[in-house]
């Protein structure tokens, strides 16, 4: 357990301290003195949301699956369970504030647990009480390959290369997406609710990790988006898109699938064999059967 730096407050003496406490793979994120054990004795200097203290010490918000308050003490770690007669659930609005506790003396405890897998979207939370319509997600910059591998398992993926964050939250809550993202700052705004702060380094590997983490089940609808922007695939007769089409396209090629959206033609090409296999890799590693059932569109 390390302290948090502490200095005195304007006009007096520095408050009482609150004991954090992190259950989860969020202790990930704290400072590396922090991690083993998850305690961090937090200084509290002034009035400050329970939002911004915990993304203060590195774990973005939508990370956090349950927050619970014990006034007055209730052990100094994770082995001292204060019970739960004594703690009380609290949501991101909680506020610290100097001279909290009895008499402004003893110390707060507050219980950080960590989201756990898997993450149902359609749910409500007791920190997210209003749940996402749909299964759908925003990605940023960072996990540009991920977007195109969710879209072609056929989940509803948003993705821009030129999004700034600011666009990417205001895509989240207007359309109701959870986010996916490498970029911890991009969590904290408070117009993100759901989200996935993705760790594997390597696109495959994060593709693997969210579809663990948010329970996605195969066989979805795999090859029914347009991987370049998102769009849903219809079918389209070979006379409207003949002049479009290669030679050898033409002649060996008869179903046809377009994007109302970009206006891409996909069909049953030469990459059919490498997309099977990616689909039985990701069977492999994920346990489910991703190659369930006849493909919902073409082959791009």
């Amino acid at each position: 357990m390390r302290r948090a730096r502490k200095t005195d407050a304007p006009g007096g003496p520095v408050s009482p301290d609150a004991l954090l406490v992190f259950h989860g793979d969020v202790r990930d994120f704290l400072a590396p003195g922090n991690r083993a054990d998850g305690v961090v004795v937090y200084p509290v200097t002034r009035r400050a949301s329970i939002k911004d203290v915990i993304e203060s010490l590195g774990v973005p918000h939508t990370e956090v699956d349950a927050i619970e308050v014990t006034d007055g003490g209730g052990g100094s770690g994770p082995e001292s369970d204060p019970g739960p007669e004594t703690r009380r659930a609290v949501d991101f609005s909680y506020l610290l504030a100097p001279g909290d506790g009895p008499d402004g003396q003893a110390r707060t405890r507050i219980d950080v647990r960590g989201v756990c897998a898997p993450m149902d979207l359609c749910a409500p939370a007791p920190l997210r009480p209003v749940p996402l319509p749909r299964e759908a997600f925003v990605a940023d910059a960072n996990v540009g390959r991920l977007a195109t591998y969710l879209r072609l398992i056929g989940w509803d993926t948003r993705y821009d290369p030129a999004a700034r964050d600011a666009d990417v939250a205001r895509i989240a809550r207007e359309q109701r997406r959870a986010v996916l993202t490498m970029d911890r700052a991009l969590l904290h705004r408070s117009a993100i609710t759901h989200a996935r702060l993705v760790r594997a380094q390597d696109p495959f590997g994060q593709l693997v990790e969210v579809v663990r983490f948010f329970g996605l089940r195969a066989p979805g609808a795999p090859f029914s988006r347009c991987l370049r922007c998102n769009g849903v695939l219809a079918p389209v007769d070979k006379a409207e898109v003949l002049e479009r089409l290669l030679p050898l396209t033409k002649k060996y090629f008869d179903e046809f699938h377009r994007c109302p959206d970009c206006g891409r033609i996909y069909w049953q090409g030469s990459h059919h064999g490498h997309m099977r296999a990616f689909l039985e890799r990701l069977a492999r590693a994920t346990g489910d059967d991703w190659l369930r059932g006849p493909p919902a569109g073409p082959l791009p």
